[in-house]
């Protein structure tokens, strides 16, 4: 006797508790969306990069990247520095720091195969005013071409500091509101599905995927000290990205590189990196940490992936 087939469902005034073979025609279709990028119809790209630019971090700044050819990358994964007042921060005016991050994110743009991911760790910075930086750089992706797919929020709550300003205590004079969060904002290029014409494996296990595809990470922030870095995320953050969003033996980016955890997240998942970094000493500290990495889990060859 044969299952009877459920009928899909579609978009409803009053929605829809569950989500099968979902139309959404309808919503899509609204002029809320007439003002937004649109989905491409592209041909599929994938050039390679040559392998003595293949897993290496380059000391330069990433608004030029001109080792890797157009359509070459797979995921960007980055923090950007933020300008405020760190070894390596340029000291810029708040429009000049934006169009320096906009160059790097036409860069990516460029490199990125049609369905390329983003994945921009950010966090927002001070008080008197707050300056909402995520929002700044959603439009500037959005100016630029990007598709949104979507903001992760990390919540790094069991590693705040509990010594965190309080702003005017047990009083509504000045009340501060004490950072737990940072976010993860998502795009594509060109369009939301990316093609994987050579059948690379997909190695996420299903745990990870009803885990990592909830908007809420919940994980631990690693300590500066400890890596050597003022400002470094824990490699689950890229791990999560990467396994997410990648096949094995793709390659995935990171633009600022600092202390390599991106690359360490990629070789840890069987994927080839691609870094830049303008501080020597970071360069440094991030080869360091990647060959230690290596030895220490014995880490499979990434020619073996390709």
């Amino acid at each position: 006797m044969s299952k009877k087939r459920r009928n899909g469902t579609k978009t409803s005034k009053f929605g829809v508790p569950g989500r099968i073979s979902h139309d959404s025609t309808e919503f899509y279709s609204s002029r809320l969306y007439d003002e937004f990028p649109k989905e491409k119809k592209v041909e599929y790209v994938e050039n390679r990069i040559t392998e003595n630019h293949l897993d290496r971090i380059f000391c330069k700044s990433s608004e030029c990247m001109e080792e890797l050819p157009d359509c070459s990358v797979h995921l960007m994964v980055t923090s950007p520095p933020y300008n405020v007042g760190k070894e390596y921060d340029r000291d810029m005016t708040f429009s000049e720091y934006r169009e320096f991050l906009k160059r790097v994110w036409k860069e990516t743009y460029r490199v990125l195969v049609p369905g390329g991911r983003v994945c921009i760790n950010i966090a927002n910075l001070g008080r008197k005013p707050y300056i909402p930086l995520h929002a700044f750089i959603i439009q500037d992706m959005l100016e630029i071409g990007f598709l949104m797919r979507g903001e992760i929020i990390w919540n790094k709550d069991s590693s705040a500091s509990p010594s965190t300003a309080w702003g005017s205590w047990l009083s509504a004079k000045n009340p501060t509101l004490r950072d737990i969060h940072e976010y993860i904002l998502v795009f594509s290029k060109d369009t939301f599905k990316r093609e994987n014409p050579d059948n690379r494996e997909s190695t996420i296990k299903r745990e990870e995927f009803l885990e990592f595809t909830k908007s809420v990470w919940t994980f631990p922030a690693v300590s500066a000290r400890k890596i050597g870095h003022p400002a470094p995320f824990p490699v689950e953050l890229p791990y999560r990205c990467i396994q997410l969003y990648t096949f094995r033996g793709d390659v995935v980016l990171d633009p600022f590189m600092g202390s390599g955890q991106t690359a360490i997240a990629a070789i840890k998942t069987g994927r080839h990196y691609v870094g830049y970094e303008i501080s020597e000493e970071y360069v440094e500290l991030a080869n360091r940490r990647i060959r230690e990495f290596i030895s220490e889990f014995k880490a499979p060859k990434l020619a073996d992936y390709f």
